[in-house]
Formats: C-alpha cells, sequence, structure tokens
C-alpha cells in the first residue's frame, strides 16, 4: 500500500483529537494535506470549527483535576511509558512528517523523531523535580514555603517547519507539570501531532491531557486562544500572528508564551577557521531548507576573510543535492508549500534591483519542478537596510555582508527587531566571550550554528517572543508559584491586629 494510501486510511476516523479518540472536524470545510515533493494531495479532511474547540476545552478540563492531582512519580512513569512508545513508531513518524513537510528522511529519522524521543525522556525525570523554595521563618512568628501548581487547560498553537517536534515543545512540559493541552497545530501539517497524541494515550496518559484540534487560525486558533476555559496560550509563529494572539489572549488576561520570529546573525571574525564558518553557515541556512525561526540568514564577515567565505559557502551550495525526500541521499527536499516557495522567491526577485544573486535564486528545471523546492541561495551586496536583511524569509537563503572592526559586527548583528538566536567565530576566547554578553538573542552559539538539546532552554529576546521552551527553565511557564504561610503561635490576638482595631 503506497504512504498515502495509508494515511487516509490511518486518518479514517477524522483528524481531531478529541477525549482520547479521533473525530471528524465540524466546520463544513474542508483541507487538503499536500505532499510538497510532488503536489499530489495526500489526505483532505474535515477542519475542526468552534465547536470542536469547546469539546476540546471541555476535555481538557474535566481531565485536569485527575491529572494534576497525580504524584510527579506517577507522571513520570507515564511520560517515560510515553517515550517507549514513541520510540516503537519512529518509523511511521519520521515518515509521516518527511510526507506532509517535504523534509529529508535522514533529516526527519536523525533530528526531528531522536529529537522529541529525547525530549520526551527529559521531561518523565524532570517532572519529579517540581520543587518550590525551602521552608522557613521569614517572618518570626510564621514558616512559609511555596508551591508550583499547574495554570490549568493550556491553549497550543504550533507552526509547520516542525511539527512533531513542536507538538513535543508545547505538550511535554505543560503536562509534566500537571496540566492538561488543547494542541492547534498548523492546518497543513497535522498528521504527526496526531500520531504524538494518539501515542500518548497509548501510553496510559488519560483520555482528555493530550487533545489535537486540526482547525484553520482565523476561526478555531483564535477561538482557542480566547476561550475562558483556557488558562494559558503558547504560541510559536511568526511575530505578526503573534502580535494579534497577544491581543486576543489580552482579553482574558492569560498567562502567554511566544516563541515568535528569528532573522539570526552569524558574525565571522577574521581569526575565524574559515572552512569551518563556510560548512557552518551552509549546514544553519539550509536545514529543513532554511524553514527554521534559529537558521543561519544574515552573515557577517570581517573584511580580511569576506572574499574567500563568500567563495566556499557558493562551491559549497553547488553542491548540495536536492531531490526526492524520501531517497537517503537527499540533502535537501521541497519547501513545505508552493505559496512559501513562492514567496521566497519573491524576496530573491526583488534583491535582483540592488543585490548580487551569487548561486542559487531559481527553482529547478526537469522532474522537480513539480514540487515546491527551491535552490539554495547565495545573496552579496545588500545594503543592511534592505528587505532581504531585514525580514524573515524562512527559506534556503543566506545573505553575506562585510564588516571591518569588532564594534561594527556586533552592532549590525543586534541591528534587529528580532533575537531568537545567533553565532560568533573566532579562535579568540576573549573576542567570543564578548561576543556571547553582548549579542542581544536567547541563544549564541560558539564555533557551530543550530544545535539544541533538552536540557538546555530556547526563547528569544525583543521581538522573538519570550518564555522558554525545553528545559527545566520551561516549568516557568507551564506552574504557577504559590506563597503557603503558616501561623506558629496559636496567639489569637496578633500583635499587627492593633493596625485595624485597639492599641499596643
Amino acid at each position: 500500500m503506497a504512504i498515502p494510501d495509508r494515511v487516509k486510511d490511518r486518518f479514517a476516523a477524522g483528524t481531531q483529537y478529541i477525549d482520547g479518540r479521533l473525530r471528524p472536524g465540524t466546520s463544513g470545510r474542508t483541507q487538503d494535506i499536500v505532499n510538497p515533493a510532488t503536489g499530489e494531495t495526500v489526505l483532505t479532511y474535515a477542519l475542526a470549527g468552534t465547536a470542536d474547540v469547546d469539546a476540546a476545552v471541555t476535555a481538557a478540563r474535566a481531565a485536569l483535576p485527575g491529572w494534576a492531582g497525580a504524584t510527579p512519580g506517577e507522571r513520570s512513569d507515564a511520560l517515560h511509558r510515553f517515550r517507549g512508545v514513541l520510540a516503537e513508531r519512529a518509523d511511521e513518524l519520521a515518515r509521516t512528517e518527511t510526507l506532509q513537510c517535504g523534509k529529508p528522511i535522514k533529516l526527519t529519522t536523525e533530528f526531528d523523531v531522536p529529537g522529541t524521543v529525547d525530549n520526551t525522556a527529559f521531561f518523565a525525570g524532570a517532572a519529579r523535580h517540581l520543587q518550590g523554595q525551602s521552608a522557613g521563618e521569614y517572618s518570626a512568628d510564621h514558616t512559609s514555603c511555596t508551591r508550583r501548581e499547574p495554570v490549568g487547560a493550556v491553549g497550543s498553537i504550533a507552526p509547520w517547519n516542525y511539527p512533531l517536534q513542536m507538538a513535543a515543545w508545547k505538550i511535554l512540559p505543560a503536562v509534566a507539570a500537571g496540566n492538561t493541552v488543547v494542541l492547534k497545530p498548523a492546518e497543513i501539517t497535522p498528521l504527526t501531532s496526531l500520531l504524538f497524541a494518539e501515542a500518548a494515550t497509548e501510553a496510559g496518559l488519560p483520555a482528555g491531557v493530550v487533545n489535537i484540534i486540526s482547525g484553520a487560525g482565523r476561526d478555531a486558533g483564535e477561538h482557542l486562544v480566547g476561550h475562558p476555559g483556557i488558562a494559558m496560550t503558547s504560541f510559536t509563529g511568526s511575530t505578526e500572528v503573534g502580535k494579534r494572539v497577544a491581543r486576543i489572549a489580552t482579553d482574558t488576561v492569560k498567562r502567554l508564551h511566544l516563541e515568535l520570529g528569528g532573522k539570526a546573525p552569524f558574525v565571522v571574525f577574521d581569526d575565524a577557521d574559515v572552512e569551518a564558518a563556510a560548512h557552518g553557515a551552509v549546514a544553519g541556512s539550509l536545514i529543513n531548507s532554511g524553514q527554521d525561526c534559529t537558521a543561519a540568514t544574515r552573515a557577517y564577515v570581517q573584511r580580511p576573510l569576506y572574499e574567500t567565505f563568500v567563495a566556499a559557502v557558493a562551491d559549497l551550495m553547488a553542491g548540495v543535492r536536492l531531490g526526492d525526500p524520501f531517497d537517503p541521499s537527499t540533502d535537501l527536499g521541497p519547501l513545505v508549500s508552493f505559496a512559501q516557495r513562492d514567496r521566497v522567491a519573491g524576496f530573491v526577485d526583488r534583491a535582483r534591483g540592488y543585490a548580487r544573486v551569487v548561486t542559487g535564486g531559481e527553482a529547478p528545471a526537469g522532474e522537480l519542478k513539480r514540487g515546491a523546492y527551491y535552490r539554495p541561495t547565495l545573496i552579496t551586496g545588500a545594503a543592511q537596510d534592505s528587505e532581504i536583511v531585514r525580514d524573515e524569509i524562512f527559506g534556503p537563503v543566506l545573505v553575506v555582508l562585510p564588516f571591518d572592526s569588532d564594534d561594527e559586527g556586533i552592532a549590525l548583528a543586534n541591528d534587529t527587531p528580532y533575537g531568537l538566536a545567533a553565532s560568533a567565530w573566532s579562535r579568540d576566547v576573549y573576542r567570543t566571550g564578548r561576543a556571547t554578553r553582548e549579542i542581544q538573542a536567547g541563544c549564541v552559539w560558539i564555533n557551530d550554528h543550530i544545535p539544541i538539546i533538552s536540557e538546555m532552554p530556547h526563547g528569544g529576546y525583543k521581538q522573538s517572543g519570550f518564555g522558554k521552551d525545553m528545559s527545566a527553565y520551561s516549568f516557568e511557564e507551564y506552574t504557577q508559584v504559590k506563597h503557603v504561610m503558616y501561623d506558629n503561635t496559636a496567639v489569637v490576638r496578633k500583635d499587627w491586629h492593633r493596625t485595624v482595631f485597639g492599641d499596643r
């Protein structure tokens, strides 16, 4: 049976996962899931409507008391089982992610799925470490302590670039802390989020703890964010949509976690290993076809290395293999959709009027023409204030600009409204130390670009949002801190009562 046929059979019951089972959406509208490598429709499904959101929120709220009341050890055990189920389903997860996104199979099998399994293992352990401040007598007559408690039912919205990993990043810290979740994945890539939720139920997480709503942002997404039964919104996506999410969430005074756009600088000082930097720039700009908010997009290279760096990057990009994403030898798959490919092409075509396209800058011909492919693209000669340098492209495009002094390189890196990630390349520990202190980003890599690990936080500065995914720091988003204070005196009339009645 072909993969698309298996997908149709797999989701015959529907693409909404509510209270532990698949069901169809009730909006009356449908959505096609398209294989971006071929343009073929993989599945047409019924989109979620507001009634489906209401049902998912009801299920999440009904499951909350039991799940929040479970011991940390019980939640940890369930997440350990969850990790095992995901590992058993690794091949299905990887192939489904490749099918709906166009990611090379080597990316899904070596990065997306193992990263998700590792995230689950991390939060299985972290669930047992939700400690508060030690009890103490901070007032002479009282003992104080703090509790970390779940926020409640969480409404999360995830993007299309890493559907499986973003489902994990949204769901795992929330449920490890005792919350329940309603997740809305991007409507064009919901399949692995649904598989993730099914695996959670199979592992023993109670029905209603993890719910998936496959619907459009303007109705299902906005209804979820504004829903009075949702205590918190976690959103990953563009800065512009994030601003709208924030406005809607404000009306119901929800806790808000935003991971938004990025335009990561890649700063190469003149003592760097230029060969290593060139390899890092190509890998860091092309991972997931450049559809990564931490991707290297703006390379600033100190002038003595500039020409050598540009030539090395151009040579490496020319050798990147585009092809069938299910072929293990393929390096670069298509973009997620034809609309996204055309958006990227528009940026590059407009840049031809003010900059130089060194390599790439076009969709391939031949057999690949039927997919949403775009060649790795290197651009030079652009001004710092140009669109290609300022705006998030989300495609396989790297812009390289020269700089002279260290001060200028760091200033150019920070000259952006974004601040999600950055890297600096140098053999000088003092230069790299300065870069880590002065570059305004939530993550600064030194002599590398892109690696992430479950134990470390991911989140931005400035218009890249606030709050953290992954790591123990994510519990700050998904828990409420409660101060508990015990009287130790058994005295009926406290000394401070005189401020309300009586004299000393």
